[in-house]
């Protein structure tokens, strides 16, 4: 396969002159590389050179006078870690409050803590602490918290008023993910009853009229009135040189290798970013890179050396925050993302981006009730958003691995998470929050009404709601708390009253990390040996557990691990994630009870949650949903991936890739559903099932 090739600015693109291009100043062949050209002055004098710095006072000054204020500030101009500096020295700290940071993603939360800390001198947990999930470093001292949106959610909960804080500053509220969408709804609300408290939306791309309206609550034409004001924050970002290939590449994963290696090889100082769509691709092209990097080592020659970093969200904070360590001399960091680096963290030294052109978004199909991961092209605004990732240091280069038609074509910006999902997660919590009417609650893009209605339909079937469509007590009320899908939420209420609630606690932890079994490059059927190791004809779930036997068994022995291509790290981490579960459980007095060898009734278990993603075996070698007669396949990973399929099984999510594939299988018997799920499936001939459905339509 040909390397890809791309046109320069300066050159003729294919079917276009280029005008006058941009040549930089700054850039110098040679020139070393600092992340912080102001290194060598003080925390404060760093401070005040920021772009944010000359309006500190208007941003107070706006605070003060508005309930919020939309913050557009591009990368790099101070906004994340400033302002909530501002807020606790001009007073918003005092009288026992907090100023509150939300962000999309765990590691930006993470980082703009750590960043706040070390300006301001003092230890992370103290004054300036994070919140995300499983993890909570704050005490009863904390002013500043920075936390992911979905903690926020759970802090609503606990206190719907959000009494606590005096401000809070929703941070990249351009990525439009479920829960911010959610936050700004509930806030909006909140706000008609606090009138003192602040909200400051930051985003380096929006939308920012959109946004105002949607909080401005003056009815008037007269402006004095206003309750939310707009603020522009220009950034420091050097210029960036846009490189398109010429023509499209046919494989991404391999151009995108080819194109680190050229550019290694050619280009001058400085680090390497590259956006994929997911942990496999992430690992895949890790891989090939270390391979050369060792043969770069044998050639001993002056080339620079390379230092390839994994970054995606399934990686321990520990793990993720490699990235932002400080490159050695005569190295070259390059660091395989997905989109997790795109926006809000700053990683040091970045002069170059290789950009795929592609991410992995979930989709929600409502007619089926199939929620699946899709690879799609990325918005022109993620494109651009990548593109300044470069522009941190010094003037640097985006290298696009697509053609620049290709980009005029795209999106101008990413579809709302809220518009493309399954939304019984997010009507059991605006439920659980007492917004009884959810079909009416103030989004700023409503959600499809297809979605919401499958999701009701959902979370009744569950027992979540009653015939009025009221949270049930204390089922509902319960399953709301769990930091977990509606669906394992139930599984784990009910899990005591079927005896099984040890094993279905640690089938609820090992489904949060990804990849339980490792395939290292050139090893597939010694992975595939190692993991029948742990199979068993009932399926993923129960091989689960037994994985995670063995790793207690073996005193979680990292070198076990390693022997058995296992997944050291995941598994440390679902030992974490399942000791909080189990102090969940015990809280609502659910037993902890372990079903020794009677499997039947854990599966029995697993289907009071999973009984709506439910399919059977067809003669013609597929499966069809039991519902919705849509076409699923078994994945290549699973355990129940072999030559005698299952006849009826169950599956946590769909991964869509050239097929529909069913991932985390379990395999159940037809009449458990018709017992544990009777309002969600309709039974008898096929004949009386067509009409009813005929009728649903017409109506």
């Amino acid at each position: 396969m040909s390397k890809p090739r791309f046109w320069k600015p300066g050159e003729t693109a294919p079917g276009k002159s280029l005008e006058e291009e941009r040549k930089s100043s700054q850039e110098t062949e040679g020139q070393p590389v600092l992340y912080n050209p102001n290194v060598s002055l003080s925390i404060e004098q760093q401070r005040q050179k920021l772009p944010i710095f000359k309006l500190r006072n208007h941003i107070l000054y706006l605070v003060e006078k508005y309930q919020t204020v939309v913050i557009v500030g591009s990368t790099g101009c101070g906004k994340s870690t400033q302002i909530p500096q501002y807020l606790l020295e001009a007073g918003w700290g005092e009288d026992n409050h907090v100023i509150g940071v939300t962000q999309p993603r765990r590691v930006a939360a993470i980082t703009v803590a750590s960043r706040i800390c070390d300006e301001k001198g003092s230890l992370l947990g103290g004054e300036v602490g994070y919140l995300i999930r499983f993890d909570d470093c704050t005490d009863n001292t904390t002013k500043i918290k920075c936390m992911t949106d979905g903690m926020l959610i759970r802090e609503i909960m606990k206190d719907p008023l959000l009494t606590q804080y005096s401000v809070l500053m929703l941070d990249e509220v351009h990525e439009r993910s479920l829960y911010t969408d959610i936050i700004l709804g509930l806030v909006r609300k909140i706000q008609v009853k606090r009138k003192d408290l602040r909200v400051i939306i930051a985003s380096a791309t929006l939308d920012a009229e959109e946004i105002k309206d949607f909080f401005n609550r003056n009815d008037t034409d007269d402006t004095s009135k206003d309750t939310a004001a707009i603020l522009s924050i220009e950034g420091r970002a050097f210029p960036v040189d846009i490189h398109f290939t010429i023509d499209p590449v046919p494989d991404y994963i391999k151009a995108t290798v080819d194109t680190i290696v050229k550019l290694h090889h050619n280009e001058g100082p400085g680090d390497v970013l590259a956006f994929l769509t997911g942990m496999d691709e992430v690992n895949t092209v890790t891989k090939m890179l270390i391979e050369e990097a060792k043969q770069l080592y044998k050639k001993k020659d002056n080339t620079m050396r390379m230092n390839i970093v994994p970054m995606h969200g399934s990686l321990p904070a520990a793990e993720q925050m490699k990235a932002f360590e400080r490159t050695p001399k005569n190295c070259r960091k390059i660091v395989i993302a997905t989109n997790i680096a795109e926006t809000s963290i700053t990683i040091n030294g970045i002069v170059y981006i290789v950009d795929a052109g592609f991410v992995k978004i979930r989709s929600y199909h409502p007619k089926t009730g199939i929620e699946s991961l899709i690879t799609v092209p990325i918005s022109q605004a993620s494109a651009n958003q990548r593109a300044g990732r470069a522009g941190r240091v010094r003037s640097g280069k985006a290298y696009r691995l697509y053609t620049e038609s290709d980009y005029d074509k795209l999106e101008k910006s990413t579809i709302p998470e809220i518009q493309r999902t399954d939304l019984a997660p997010v009507i059991l919590q605006l439920k659980a929050l007492g917004i009884a009417n959810v079909l009416r609650f103030h989004f700023l893009s409503a959600p499809p009404a297809q979605n919401m209605v499958r999701g009701l339909e959902l979370l009744y079937a569950l027992g979540a709601l009653d015939d009025n469509g009221n949270l049930t007590s204390p089922l509902g009320l319960r399953m709301a708390e769990f930091p977990l899908t509606p669906m394992f939420a139930k599984m784990l209420l009910v899990s005591g009253d079927y005896g099984c609630s040890e094993e279905m606690v640690t089938i609820a932890a090992m489904s949060q990390i990804q990849n339980v079994f490792v395939s290292p490059s050139g090893q597939k059927h010694a992975s595939d040996r190692m993991k029948k190791k742990f199979s068993v004809e009932e399926g993923d779930h129960v091989s689960l557990v037994n994985v995670y036997r063995a790793f207690i068994k073996y005193s979680k022995s990292p070198r076990w691990c390693h022997e058995n291509l296992l997944n050291y790290k995941g598994l440390i981490r679902a030992t974490e994630i399942r000791e909080q579960l189990i102090r969940m459980i015990k809280k609502f007095n659910i037993p902890l009870i372990s079903c020794e060898d009677n499997i039947e009734t854990l599966c029995k278990c697993i289907t009071t949650g999973l009984f709506a993603n439910a399919a059977r075996y067809h003669p013609t070698g597929e499966y069809r949903t039991i519902r919705d007669d849509h076409t699923l396949f078994i994945h290549p990973t699973s355990v129940l991936y072999t030559e005698l399929p299952p006849k009826w099984v169950v599956f946590n999510e769909v991964i869509q890739t050239s097929k529909y594939y069913m991932r985390d299988v379990t395999v159940i018997k037809p009449e458990w559903l018709q017992e544990l799920a009777p309002d969600f499936y309709q039974y008898g001939t096929e004949r009386e099932i067509a009409a009813k459905r005929a009728r649903l339509d017409n109506d």
